[in-house]
């Protein structure tokens, strides 16, 4: 399984994504692929050592995925730069097609999941989770205990907190959580 959470509004160029879910799934093998120590060595031997380009890290990902079942998250893709995102969705179907037992588990707002459908073709399921008042005060509530500076808030600024944020939670804020090829997934 290998895990990418995206950082609010903070660019992460895609050689450094893919590279953080290729060093994971290459962390979960009995053993590392030939192809991808020698990649390594390869790049290694380059001029100033250069690091492997966005391709390179493609096939490296299809090679150590191809021999197992493989689970990749990416959460908060909305957060991913949108310059990023259509070549990171690219590589992603690039690395299922040539993996047929990898996985894809997207979570993202709502904006993203036409982008995900589009360039993710084949099996994508939706499912909307909203958040529950209830949910959100126990989170304020929990926060609040966490603070800090409790004597920086009195008791009715708090009361205030825990009755306003989730009155504007907005309707419409749902989180769209994908996964690629759901039927298989579930077997």
């Amino acid at each position: 399984m290998a895990f990418f959470y995206f950082a609010a509004q903070k660019e992460q160029p895609l050689t450094s994504m893919l590279g953080a879910l290729l060093k994971q799934v290459v962390r979960g093998l009995d053993e590392m692929p030939e192809e991808i120590a020698q990649a390594y060595e390869n790049q290694r031997k380059a001029i100033g050592g250069r690091r492997p380009q966005l391709s390179d890290i493609v096939k490296m990902l299809q090679a150590a995925s191809s021999g197992k079942r493989t689970f990749i998250c990416i959460d908060a893709l909305d957060q991913c730069a949108q310059k990023y995102r259509a070549k990171l969705l690219h590589s992603l179907h690039q690395i299922l097609q040539n993996s047929p037992s990898t996985r894809i588990f997207v979570t993202g707002r709502p904006r993203v999941q036409a982008e995900v459908e589009k360039r993710l073709p084949g099996g994508v399921a939706a499912i909307a989770i909203t958040p529950k008042r209830g949910d959100v005060i126990r989170y304020l509530c929990a926060r609040l205990k966490e603070d800090t500076t409790p004597d920086a808030m009195d008791s009715n600024l708090e009361a205030d907190i825990v009755k306003k944020i989730p009155e504007d939670v907005p309707k419409g804020y749902v989180e769209a959580t994908t996964l690629q090829k759901l039927p298989q997934f579930i077997h």
